[in-house]
């Protein structure tokens, strides 16, 4: 009778929430109290991890081993099989991913998954990811669904009230989704791999509209050499971008990516094509490249060249005279400043010459 009225009262409590949810026909929908609904996001990549979960509190209660049992716990309601934690309140707890991951070093495919924790008394525990993932809470838990499992080992963490998930040691391919609550955090990590699912998602970005300018073909062709990645398909775009637009920008991407290949002859052969037809920004540019390259003699003739093509931009003085300086060359330096500041330059060029010529001792 006890077990009865004890499952009688589950279903009403069940049947409450989803009116307060407003999942029911003529029922309002009203705030969801306690364990509010929430949801996180979290981009690493191109790629976008979310969770959806509710968000109960401590509240004073002992939460480890006590209101979350360690270890799987027996559900008395639903199938009746030992369960994980649901790691939130309500509904699942629900991960979803845009592209293929890996999670604590098990493939995943793209979709969404009823995300389950088990934690025990030593501090380890285990990530679990269901295909359930429209269930409500454990009480229909089937271990034959799961995705995967894998170990986690907590960490303690600084109080936190309420159950919050959040996206941690984010880096370019991968992060940590970390559910903290009451002193402990639970560690996940997601990774992508982002240089390959870039590069998909351009082959296809490139079918379509973005595929008419040379514009997409040269990113693409830049994301390659930037990232080291994909040379050969990149080598491909660049000159699909060359085709349609001839100019220093897709020549200068192909001259590195053809330097990045082992091929430096070829790379200068082709910036030596390509330095006529440069605007005075692009060829000012490529020699700031070059001193950040810290190929100082290069950066100088690439300057001096900028000097004889555009002679009455007081910045091409100015640049030049940075480029001397950068050198330790004092004297071509002093003389170049003082050419920009003869010119009438703009603000931020005669603050740029005066800056240098203090430094230098010339004012």
């Amino acid at each position: 009778m006890k077990k009865l009225f004890n499952n009688f009262f589950l279903w009403l409590v069940l049947a409450t929430s989803f009116s307060i949810g407003g999942f029911a026909q003529g029922v309002i929908t009203t705030p969801r109290t306690p364990s509010p609904a929430s949801t996180v996001s979290q981009t690493i990549g191109i790629s976008t991890v979310t969770v959806s979960y509710s968000r109960p509190s401590v509240k004073g209660r002992e939460i480890w081993g006590k209101l979350v049992p360690f270890g799987w716990n027996k559900e008395t309601f639903g199938y009746g099989n030992p369960a994980p934690w649901r790691a939130g309140a309500n509904e699942n707890t629900v991960i979803t991913f845009s592209h293929d991951a890996t999670v604590q070093g098990k493939p995943v495919p793209a979709g969404s998954y009823g995300l389950f924790f088990v934690i025990n008394a030593d501090n380890s525990g285990e990530v679990i990811l269901s295909k359930d993932y429209r269930s409500w809470g454990n009480f229909w838990y089937d271990a034959t669904h799961d995705l995967m499992r894998a170990p986690i080992a907590l960490r303690e963490n600084a109080h936190t009230e309420m159950l919050t998930y959040s996206f941690i040691s984010i880096d370019k391919n991968s992060g940590e989704l970390a559910l903290s609550w009451e002193k402990k955090l639970f560690p996940v990590k997601i990774e992508f791999a982002v240089d390959d699912l870039v590069l998909a998602n351009a082959t296809e970005q490139l079918k379509n509209m973005v595929g008419f300018g040379w514009q997409g073909f040269n990113s693409a062709a830049n994301y390659c050499l930037q990232n080291k990645f994909n040379l050969d398909q990149g080598l491909k775009w660049s000159d699909q971008a060359i085709a349609i637009n001839k100019s220093f920008a897709t020549l200068n991407t192909k001259a590195g990516i053809l330097k990045e290949m082992g091929k430096a002859d070829e790379g200068e052969k082709l910036l030596t094509e390509a330095l006529p037809i440069a605007t005075e920004v692009e060829i000012n540019n490529y020699g700031y490249q070059l001193l950040g390259q810290n190929k100082h003699d290069k950066a100088i003739e690439v300057f001096a060249m900028n000097t004889k093509k555009f002679p009455n931009s007081a910045n091409t003085w100015d640049s030049l005279g940075e480029a001397y300086a950068t050198k330790g060359d004092k004297p071509n330096a002093i003389k170049n400043f003082k050419k920009a500041l003869s010119m009438n330059p703009p603000p931020g060029v005669k603050a740029n010459s005066e800056k240098f010529l203090k430094q230098l001792g010339a004012m």
